[in-house]
């Protein structure tokens, strides 16, 4: 009877190491992963995308390998279109805004609520609190696998016709505005004429004078040099850009434990390096002060605003002020 219990053991054991080797061989990953990103690695929220990949490329050893996607190239220039292609798996990954999942996934229009959310402290804690779990389980019954937070930052307003201090500032203004309902609402509202239209279109009439002005983050401010364009702009803080680290949820439940915990870890860290980056200067010293003892990183650029300021010798006024940037 013990001989028996003993072989029986063996068996069992031998069938686990078995079961183990076999379900490791199961899983075979692509030889590329594809990210779509709407911006370029001139960004903030592009070089996060790209520290995404690489610390996942690096921790696993090479096994996953995801190549972004600059522009939205792989969507053809629909930008608004990320999330079904994720949800329905012909895009892997994405490092996207809520802007342009605003369309499907409701709730994200949350943020898009006109001077609704206008510090970074009711910010985040709406993202890390329970409303973003809300968000996170939406998505995910929707194929989408969210794992971080991040940040395109604070909207605000610059034009090249006069500073704008009250909405009667804003009449007859032509705006080049996201390309949402909840965008037009609100500049129609304030007597603004918005207007969509690409980047590059956009430029072409600011220098037209078709163009007024236009309105983003700080984040994208500098990288586009507003200063050649606008002569004046406006800290209003009136909405805010957050960022999506996501990916397809089939893919996310093929990948084994350990890959999955690699994948989550880098998208937090990479969201928390871009959120201090685009942060930095804006929230006092806390953002700096992340870059460089968490990173060890400390940027050119440390006031934004002064940059700007500096740059184009323009009058920075604040409409609506907030705590944190105004």
């Amino acid at each position: 009877m013990k001989k028996v219990i003993i072989l029986s053991l063996v068996i069992l054991l031998t069938m686990g190491i078995v079961f183990s080797v076999s379900s490791a061989k199961e899983f075979k990953p692509k030889a590329e992963y594809t990210m779509t990103v709407n911006v370029n690695p001139a960004f903030g929220w592009g070089m996060s995308a790209q520290k995404w990949c690489d610390l996942i490329q690096e921790r696993t050893g090479g096994k996953i390998n995801v190549k972004p996607y600059w522009g939205s190239q792989l969507l053809a220039g629909k930008q608004m279109n990320w999330f079904q292609a994720v949800a329905e798996g012909s895009i892997d990954f994405a490092v996207e805004s809520t802007i342009n999942s605003s369309a499907v996934v409701k709730s994200h229009n949350l943020f898009s609520l006109p001077f609704f959310i206008n510090t970074y402290e009711n910010l985040d804690k709406i993202e890390y609190g329970e409303t973003g779990k809300k968000m996170f389980a939406e998505m995910e019954k929707m194929q989408v696998k969210a794992l971080a937070w991040g940040e395109n930052g604070f909207r605000q307003l610059t034009n090249n016709v006069r500073l704008v201090r009250t909405p009667e500032d804003m009449v007859g203004l032509r705006l080049r505005v996201c390309p949402t309902p909840i965008y037009d609402d609100i500049f129609k509202q304030l007597g603004a004429d918005p207007i969509h239209m690409n980047w590059g279109d956009a430029v072409t009439g600011f220098q037209q004078g078709a163009v007024d002005g236009q309105e983003n983050p700080y984040g994208v401010l500098l990288p586009v040099k507003i200063w050649e364009y606008h002569k004046y702009a406006t800290n209003w803080n009136y909405l805010v850009d957050p960022l999506l680290f996501v990916v397809n949820k089939k893919v996310w439940d093929s990948f084994p434990e350990d890959i999955q915990t690699i994948v989550k870890e880098a998208a937090e860290e990479a969201g928390m390096w871009e959120k201090a980056f685009v942060r930095r200067g804006l929230d006092g010293d806390i953002s700096i002060n992340i870059l460089k003892d968490k990173f060890g990183e400390t940027p050119e650029i440390l006031d934004q605003i002064a940059y700007v300021i500096d740059s184009d010798h323009s009058q920075v006024s604040s409409f609506f002020k907030s705590d944190s940037n105004s």
